[in-house]
């Protein structure tokens, strides 16, 4: 007796629909990545950190935008807020980096993102897109703030706008470094394990356990040793990149080696980049 198969319709139909390509998945995962770098679209729990970094940033921003509009002594700069900002940036860039990268891990959600055209370079583009942006968010927006305040309360008219403009750019771009760097070596990091909170916990390390480092250098006899501390750290780091770069006054003396420190920093987030490319394409060859 033999038994015939049998094909039911069961209503399948190809796709005739337009095809985005891979310029949408990364997009997408973009906008999902800077949603998911505030909580938005997620629990309440998950808004109350990020949402409540950014609130002590606006907060600050404020308070100084107020006191510098009736004490023109306070000379608090864009630049400043920064490097006042950076130990919060350190906490936000450890919850932010689990979040985006070590999630999908721990979900194995990666193979599905890499069964369509979407490659690894894709994916790591708009993971660090998305976190860039997150973090010069939370800094450019309160200086912003402080732009406005200065704007509205100058004594000297369009020349004191435009003073104050001069001022702003370069701050942004001094924000833009924070972001990429902590975004380069966070991301790295994270993308080691999917659980969050090893992730987060080596993020805090690698800023917080350089630093004493760069004291020790600084005590040394060397003056070229003291002047190179700041290398070190990837806080120092910035700092000193922005004493060459803008000339703001930070406590570690970088001497004539401020290009050094440029340099540093430029290789640095390329290293991390290059890292966190190979570590995915090998993720995607499995």
């Amino acid at each position: 007796m033999s038994e015939t198969g049998v094909i039911h319709d069961i209503g399948y139909q190809r796709y005739t629909g337009p095809r985005l390509g891979r310029s949408a998945g990364v997009g997408a995962l973009y906008v999902h990545g800077l949603r998911a770098a505030f909580g938005l679209g997620r629990s309440a729990k998950a808004k109350i950190f990020p949402w409540l970094v950014a609130g002590i940033a606006l907060l600050v921003a404020i308070i100084v935008a107020a006191l510098k509009s009736q004490f023109s002594e306070i000379t608090f700069s864009y630049v400043e807020l920064d490097d006042q900002l950076s130990w919060m940036i350190i906490f936000f860039a450890a919850i932010l980096a689990p979040t985006l990268v070590s999630r999908d891990l721990r979900s194995n959600t990666l193979p599905l993102y890499f069964s369509r055209p979407l490659r690894a370079a894709d994916y790591v583009t708009a993971k660090f897109l998305a976190m860039v942006s997150a973090i010069w968010l939370l800094l450019g927006v309160p200086q912003f703030i402080m732009f406005l305040g200065a704007a509205f309360t100058t004594k000297t008219g369009m020349k004191g706008v435009w003073h104050e403009v001069q001022d702003l750019v370069p701050a942004w771009g001094y924000s833009l470094l924070w972001a990429l760097l902590f975004t380069s070596i966070g991301l790295l990091i994270a993308s080691l394990t999917g659980k969050q909170a090893f992730a987060a916990g080596g993020i805090v390390a690698v800023f917080l356990m350089t630093t004493p480092v760069v004291a020790v250098l600084a005590q040394l006899p060397s003056s070229t040793a003291n002047h190179l501390a700041g290398l070190t750290s990837p806080i120092t780091l910035i700092n000193g990149v922005g004493h060459w770069a803008l000339g703001n006054e930070i406590g570690l003396d970088i001497g004539r080696y401020g290009p050094i420190y440029g340099i540093e920093a430029l290789c640095l987030i390329a290293a991390c980049l290059l890292l966190l490319l190979a570590r995915y394409r090998k993720v995607s060859a499995l």
